[in-house]
Order: structure tokens, then C-alpha cells, then sequence
């Protein structure tokens, strides 16, 4: 019996609805098919808004290790979910609340498909802008024990939402860059720009591969979260994160 790739989008639709803990998808098989049922999901909530873009996850080796795979995973950033620093989360209003440490990239020329794989220089050539970033997360209280990347997948690899601050000209060494994270004021992690798979703009050069297998390609004016480079923290009562990269600028988000 062929795999009901509507069915599993619409039972991901009432697991975000009603707040049900994250579970494995059962009889997804492969990654192509768990992109199908994300692209269904995707087109179910979406209404009349838009793609504003893609997060980039899984991009440090040791998690792709963890997962069985030896690439990221992307997912669909839509424009209502686009937020600015200083923006303020409820708790409440997410299964189980994560936020992840980026730096954004926002392209200033389209990417289109194609056969040949983007270069890094490529990639690096059409981002216009870059900026100290927040990913908001919901794992909806996921067992990492038992974690399966397909199911991840298919729930649009849990994005909830981005946290921008301003962007600025990207510098000539974006890997280099360095990142400080504070919470409450009080510095509670660093990173710098090759922790996402040794240059932000790798990920972004696997994602113009990736959805170039599918015809689709990213436009002027996307913007890309190019994967954490500071651990993800699940905050579980009022919080306060700061995320300062040097020559990028900061991104401020709150809530309870």
C-alpha cells in the first residue's frame, strides 16, 4: 500500500493543534517522501501567505551523526513568522519552545535550479545581506532518543518562526565571525560563523542544490537561517537572550 502522504501532513496539522508531543511518522521510509509530506503540511497552513524563505538544520556533524545522515535538512520559513528584535514569544503558544543561535543571509539575486551543484563563491556572490539571527523552534517535547530525521522532516523540521535583527553588508570572513549569547544579561554561550558546517554560506550552497533537485529555486530577497552555532536552549519560564555577533550587530527576543 502506497504511502498517504496527505494524510501524514494533515496528522502533523492536529499535533500542532491540539499540543501533542512530536512522534515518528509511521511507514515514512525515505527522505523524499518525508520533503513530500512537509510540502503538503506546508501547503495546508500556509492560506494566503508566502515563503519567505529557509532554515537550514542539522548542520554540525556530531547531530547529523546522531540522525543517520551525512547532509543538513531544510524547511519553509513563512512571512507571518517573520519577526524583528525585540519581538516577545508566549510560552503557551508553542508545543515546547526552542531557540537556535544564526546568523541569516538574505539574497539580493535569485538562485535558479540547475543541474551543476552551487559553488560557495557562487552562493557568497548573491547574498546582499547577513545579520545575527534567533530561530524559533517547536519540538513539541520530541524523545531525542528515539529521533527519526524523516519524521523531523515532513514537520517542516520544526520551524516556528525566525527573530531578525538588521542586516548588514556581509563581511569578507563570515566564518571567522564571533558570537556571544546571553541570557538575562549574563553570557551563557559562544560560537562563531564554522560551526555551521565550517561556513554559513555551505549550507546555503547544499540548499540551492537541494531544492534545485526539485525545479525550485530561492528568489532576490529570500532569507536563508544558515544553522546554529550556539546550543539550542528550550527556555521553560520567562527568558531574556541577547545574541551579539561582532560586526554583525545583536537580536533580542523575550517572552514567558
Amino acid at each position: 500500500m502506497a504511502f498517504d502522504i496527505v494524510g501524514a501532513a494533515q496528522a502533523l496539522v492536529r499535533g500542532h493543534r491540539d499540543n501533542t508531543q512530536f512522534v515518528t511518522i509511521e511507514g515514512l521510509s525515505d527522505l523524499a517522501s518525508a520533503y513530500k509530506v512537509q510540502d503538503a503540511y506546508v501547503g495546508t497552513i500556509i492560506g494566503d501567505d508566502r515563503i519567505a524563505g529557509y532554515k537550514i538544520g542539522l548542520t554540525s556533524r556530531s547531530m547529523q551523526s546522531m540522525c543517520g545522515i551525512d547532509h543538513p535538512v531544510a524547511g519553509a520559513i513563512f512571512g507571518r513568522r517573520v519577526m524583528h528584535s525585540g519581538a516577545k514569544l508566549s510560552l503557551t503558544g508553542y508545543g515546547h519552545l526552542g531557540v537556535e543561535f544564526e546568523i541569516c543571509a538574505r539574497l539580493g539575486r535569485d538562485l535558479a535550479p540547475r543541474a551543476a551543484p552551487y559553488t560557495r563563491d557562487e552562493v557568497a556572490a548573491a547574498v546582499d545581506g547577513v545579520c545575527a539571527a534567533v530561530e524559533v523552534v517547536d519540538d513539541r517535547h520530541a524523545d531525542y532518543s528515539v529521533l527519526d530525521v524523516r519524521s523531523l522532516v515532513a514537520d517542516n523540521s520544526w520551524n516556528a518562526g525566525v527573530v531578525l535583527g538588521d542586516f548588514v553588508a556581509p563581511p569578507a570572513a563570515l566564518e571567522k565571525v564571533e558570537a556571544v549569547v546571553y541570557q538575562d544579561g549574563v553570557e551563557i554561550g559562544r560560537g562563531v560563523g564554522a560551526d555551521a558546517l565550517g561556513h554559513p554560506y555551505e549550507p546555503l550552497a547544499w540548499l540551492a542544490d537541494h531544492l534545485g533537485a526539485s525545479g525550485r529555486g530561492m528568489k532576490a530577497g529570500d532569507i536563508v537561517m544558515t544553522g546554529s552555532i550556539v546550543r539550542t536552549r528550550f527556555p521553560d519560564k520567562a527568558f531574556s537572550y541577547r545574541f551579539d555577533i561582532a560586526g554583525l550587530g545583536s537580536v533580542e527576543v523575550s517572552g514567558a
